[in-house]
């Protein structure tokens, strides 16, 4: 006999907070080690060797035939990443109306994080000139990470009301930050100790085993927040008609109908979509920016991505905090105006100069988490209650290393002009075009009319 009702909240208590936290910790290790630093260039220098060009080639300008499509080889990575992301167009959604149906959320979130780690992990087989091998890898565990990511979100609004949500999304973003950085350090260590300036081979083995330990620590820190989290049914998990995954597309069909009755959360997320496409572009293609660019050693990218990480702590803890004096809209409209200064700033980078791109770095930091995390809370307030997952899967389509449209864009143009610079400039569209659109947002309207209370500032 089916049990009917909604499930009485039960608060959170601070171990499940902390529980919450940690799989920020467990899973930056992915958008960190291997999305920001280690997979973009040891995925191009692996295509380069497959499109026949030395492995210590200053620049390559030949090409890859994936299925017969002709790619620039320094294109292949952005590419990789716009495919990912149209795949986890139809993927993440469903499995957050998959979450919010379904009377347990963590056999999700471990399904989908032990996924995304075992195909990690498995980079270690991606050799020689096997590009195509890590190309499918990284779709799997891509696709995998942001799965995994919507169902965690989807924890966000049964952890805290809606005046604590601001502090406690900047704080889980912030730990993430450091879970990130411990594991960049220790592989800047290695990276160190064991590279050979005469060996390039070298290199690119310690990047792919770095690139496999951002799978084991995923894995291994997942545990905890398993342990610790506890389950919170959706409102329809409790009135299931048959299979939860049918019930999940049907449900998608249903959010999809339902969404055209909250214009103004439509309107939040397609901001966000835009200026967080650029966000998560300028942060997965830096990378490659300063190796193929900038002619930069792989220790200096390290120690700036390093440099960004714990920034980001502290800027996710600051932004959080002027979000309680100025609203969260405001602190990311300012946010934004400092991005298009971190890109603008960009193009005039000096090529072969460590010192410029770590200052830059650092003011990447600053801003980084807290747009990120302060969004994320905000749209929290946007959602109809009982509907997190599915909301959350949309919203994860640009979050988080998914971002599509800039990569794609970074892409056309490098293939267009040859040139990184203005691939990266480029990306101000995003941060202009998005900054409009939020701030033409009426936020308090929003949150009542999805049947939420405001919080005191937004």
């Amino acid at each position: 006999m089916a049990v009917t009702g909604t499930p009485t909240p039960v608060p959170a208590g601070k171990r499940e907070r902390t529980g919450w936290y940690l799989y920020d910790w467990a899973n930056s290790a992915f958008s960190t080690t291997v999305i920001t630093v280690f997979l973009g260039p040891f995925l191009t220098s692996v295509t380069e060797r497959a499109a026949g060009c030395a492995i210590d080639a200053d620049e390559c300008h030949a090409s890859v035939h994936p299925l017969g499509i002709t790619v620039a080889a320094g294109s292949y990575f952005p590419y990789l990443v716009s495919l990912s992301v149209l795949l986890t167009v139809f993927v993440l959604p469903v499995m957050g109306a998959v979450a919010d149906r379904a009377p347990r959320k963590k056999p999700l979130l471990a399904t989908a994080a032990f996924v995304g780690a075992a195909a990690t992990v498995a980079m270690a087989f991606v050799t020689g000139e096997r590009y195509l091998l890590g190309g499918v890898l990284f779709l799997i565990a891509n696709i995998a990470f942001g799965a995994s990511i919507v169902v965690y979100n989807s924890f966000l609004p049964q952890l805290a009301g809606p005046d604590d949500r601001d502090k406690i999304s900047s704080r889980g973003w912030g730990i993430g930050y450091l879970g990130g950085g411990v594991l960049l350090l220790l592989n800047l260590v290695a990276v160190t100790l064991f590279s050979q300036d005469d060996n390039p081979q070298r290199t690119l083995d310690l990047a792919r085993w770095s690139i496999v330990s951002a799978g084991v620590w995923w894995a291994a820190f997942t545990l905890l927040p398993l342990l610790w989290l506890r389950e919170h049914p959706g409102a329809d998990s409790t009135a299931q008609r048959g299979n939860v995954l049918t019930d999940g597309f049907r449900q998608l069909g249903h959010t999809l109908r339902a969404m055209r009755a909250y214009p103004l959360t439509l309107a939040f997320l397609g901001a966000y979509l835009i200026y967080n496409d650029g966000i998560q572009t300028v942060i997965s293609l830096a990378s490659q920016f300063g190796t193929e660019e900038l002619h930069l050693e792989q220790s200096t990218l390290i120690i700036t991505i390093l440099i960004v990480q714990f920034l980001a702590f502290g800027g996710a803890l600051l932004l959080g905090a002027l979000a309680h004096r100025i609203g969260a809209r405001n602190t990311i409209l300012v946010a934004l105006a400092l991005w298009l200064g971190v890109v603008i700033a960009a193009f005039w980078l000096p090529a072969e100069a460590p010192v410029p791109f770590m200052l830059l770095g650092a003011g990447i930091g600053l801003v980084m988490g807290g747009s990120q995390a302060l969004s994320r809370s905000l749209f929290s307030q946007l959602i109809p209650a009982g509907r997190e997952g599915e909301y959350y899967g949309f919203y994860e389509i640009s979050d988080k290393g998914t971002s599509w449209l800039g990569p794609l864009f970074f892409g056309l143009i490098f293939q267009l002009t040859d040139s990184y610079r203005l691939g990266i400039v480029s990306l101000v569209v995003f941060f202009v075009a998005g900054g409009i659109l939020l701030a033409l947002v009426p936020i308090r309207r929003a949150i009542v009319a999805a049947g939420n209370t405001p919080p005191k500032l937004v």
